[in-house]
Parts: structure tokens; sequence; C-alpha cells
């Protein structure tokens, strides 16, 4: 780890905290973070010569493994025209058609340049569509940094117990309400009080920046109902989970249709992207058709399009979804009969190919639920599994992912390194 340690260094001279991204300080489980110069298949490649067994996968866009060859292939060929033109480019029109088929709720889509931007722009959106100042967000669901949703959120925030920004001005937080995530009584006393003022309820129907939690049975389509009869916009932030939990992403796997949805990750092949969706009626209030103004000088930026656009039709000609689930599942039973071996509560939820691990014996449907799990430990799994080459997210508040090019034998490696590391935390 020498020479990451004197990087490391070198960058906290240059850059707050020497990240560009909070979580990768490792300031949640202590250490100092490796710096990665190559990353190919399952496995990232440090400065140190050191090869990990990966689950992050960019935080979610690998799910065909880092590096796939037709993803870099249409990177390259993109790049050789030129790397941004600043003008409407047929890539932007294919994006367009593979999103709007995937997505029978998206009518017509934007593009933008990440998630953040996406999320940001869906509820100005949704604002400006209804006329209503306020939203509904859950408590631990990150929507990305902008003012109005860095409160009471997930990721990093959480990671460093600040959910509330410092320079997020109280009246802008005075519009958004938050509520504890997979409950009703709640959100329909919310309504009932405040109904006539909220413009829409986001969220992610299946969480990844707290930790993964999955929506209860009926509970997505309970929120479908209450906010169709209250006539507010129902948001799914599916940046993570467009094009992960299946071809229509959560919206398609349970089976309820959101008014917008916000993509990014998958849809970038790992460049920076974002987009937003919906219905025709709501869409043609964007500029330049209508009042609610939006614009980005590199959105729809034709590298990142070739990359999504080879990412996502590899995607349908395998149609890898059922073998996703099968090798996080074989990750998800190995994880927890192999702590609970060795003495230690454990629960992994997980949803096609993304999961997370609680140290508890039991269920974790919400924010409240994660924070009462023994998450001490989890800084001392974290680097006894880093120590065997094998890399988890570094913080108990974030998802973890599986991609393509995971084997059996990388599964079953990771869980016997992981009985290792049970026994060695047990004592």
């Amino acid at each position: 780890m020498e020479r990451s340690k004197n990087l490391f260094q070198r960058a906290k001279e240059l850059m707050p905290g020497g990240v560009n991204s909070p979580v990768r300080a490792f300031r949640a489980v202590g250490g100092t973070p490796f710096f990665t110069v190559r990353a190919e298949g399952a496995r990232l490649f440090t400065v140190d010569e050191e090869a990990l067994l990966d689950y992050v996968g960019t935080w979610g866009p690998a799910i065909l493994g880092h590096a796939h060859p037709k993803v870099i292939e249409a990177v390259q060929a993109a790049a050789a025209q030129g790397t941004s033109f600043g003008t409407p480019c047929p890539s932007e029109v294919r994006m367009a058609e593979l999103v709007v088929e995937a997505f029978p709720s998206i009518e017509k889509v934007r593009m933008c340049n990440s998630g953040t931007e996406a999320c940001m722009s869906a509820i100005r959106l949704a604002r400006g569509f209804t006329g209503r100042p306020k939203i509904v967000k859950f408590a631990g669901c990150y929507h990305g940094h902008a003012d109005h949703l860095l409160v009471k959120a997930g990721s990093g925030a959480l990671t460093f117990g600040h959910p509330d920004s410092a320079g997020v001005p109280e009246e802008f937080a005075r519009h958004t309400l938050v509520l504890p995530y997979n409950e009703t009584g709640p959100l329909e006393e919310v309504f009932a009080r405040e109904g006539e003022h909220i413009a829409a309820v986001i969220l992610e129907p299946v969480t990844g920046n707290a930790g993964v939690f999955l929506p209860r049975p009926g509970w997505l389509q309970f929120l479908r109902e209450i906010t169709r009869r209250h006539d507010a916009l129902l948001i799914f932030d599916e940046v993570m989970t467009g094009f992960r939990l299946g071809p229509a992403g959560a919206q398609g796997r349970f089976g309820v249709t959101p008014d917008l949805t916000c993509l990014g990750k998958i849809i970038g092949g790992g460049l920076p992207v974002g987009a937003f969706g919906g219905r025709a009626e709501i869409m043609d209030r964007l500029a330049p058709e209508g009042p609610v103004y939006q614009a980005g000088t590199l959105s729809g930026n034709p590298a990142a399009m070739a990359a999504g656009i080879a990412e996502i039709e590899e995607l349908q000609a395998r149609n890898p979804y059922a073998k996703l689930e099968k090798a996080t599942e074989r990750l998800r039973t190995g994880l927890e009969q192999a702590a609970r071996a060795a003495g230690l509560p454990a629960r992994v939820n997980a949803c096609c190919s993304m999961f997370s691990l609680f140290f508890t014996e039991e269920e974790v449907w919400n924010l409240d639920d994660a924070m009462r799990t023994r998450r001490e430990l989890f800084p001392k799994f974290f680097h006894a599994m880093l120590r065997r080459r094998i890399y988890f997210a570094p913080s108990p508040f974030e998802a973890g992912f599986i991609s393509l090019a995971h084997t059996e034998a990388d599964i079953d490696r990771t869980v016997e390194a992981a009985a290792e590391a049970f026994k060695e935390i047990a004592g």
C-alpha cells in the first residue's frame, strides 16, 4: 500500500479529503484508500500491483464487468470522431429509442450528465407541471446532492453522520418532507395535511444508498395509488436500479408505473451520464417546448452515448438477469451461513444483482432498522476482506454489485474468505 499512501498524502494537499467523492476516503471504515490504475472483468488493479476482486463495480455501472470489449470499442470509435460537438448527434436518438422501448412509463426522455442532475431536474419538472412546491422523500434514499434533496439522505451523507449538509438553506429544506421508507401511515397523514401542496413523491424503489432495502409487498402499489388520488407525481429514482434489476428496472420487476423516472450509471457504460423521462404531457413542459428550464453543455455526449448504447444492447442480447440473480443468491446464502457459523448475526438483503450485508438477525426494511444493526463490526469485516484481496464498498450503508464477469469460483472464493474474516472478527 506504500504507493497508495504516498498518492493519498499528495491528494490531501490538493483536494478536500484527498478525494473527489467523499465515500472514497474510507472514513467510515478507517485506513488509507487504495488507488486503481486499471480494471478488467471483476477485478481492480492497484498502483501497489495488487489485484482485487471487486464487488463495487464503479458503484453500479459495471454490470458487464470492467472494460468490456464492446463498450471499449464503442468509446474508442466515438472518441475518434470527436469527444463533444455541442450539437445534436445520432447516438442521442438511438439512446432515447433504447430507453423508451425498455421503459413503458417513459414516452420522452432528456439526457443529462449525472444522477444528481437527473433527480434535480425531475423535481423541478414535477413542480413546474403541478404548480406545487413540496416534495416527499424517504429517510435513507439518496437522490444526489442538490440542496432540496440532501435532507436525511443516504450514501456518503449518511456514512459520515451528517444527513443534513451545511450550506443547505432552511427555506429549501422546508419544502422537503421526509418520511420512513416502507411505511404507509405517515404518508397518509402527510397527504391528508399537505396534499394540495405536494408536487411529487420521489424514492429509490429498491434502495442502494443506505444499504439495500426491498419494498414491502404492496408498498409501491400504495405509493402509486395515493399519489394518483392526490394529483401528485410519483418519481422513481432508478439511477442505480435501471437496467440492473431487469430490462425495465425496478418498475418492470414490481409492476408499478411511475410518472417520471431518473436513470444513470448503466446507461453511460461507466462514463458520466444521467437521464430523466416520463409521460409526454409532463416532459413537454421542458424548454424549449415549455416553461421549465433545463440544459447541459455536455448532455448527450457522444462518447457516453456510445458506451451506454453498447452496454444496453449487450444486456438485451444476453438477457442475463436470471444468471445474475442466481449468482447473487449464491453469495447471499454463503455469507449468511459463514457468519452464523462463526457466531455472528448476519442478514444479506439482495435484489437481482444488488446486495448488502447487515450484522443483525432482524429484518432490515428501512433506515431505522439499518441503524439498529451492529455497524461497529463492518469496518473489521471490510479490512479483513481487503487483506484477502476482496473489495466490498467501504461503508455499511452502500450496496454491493454482482457483474457478469463474476464467476462461481469468484463467489466461492469470496465466501471462503468471508468465513475466515468472520472467525477473525468473532475472536
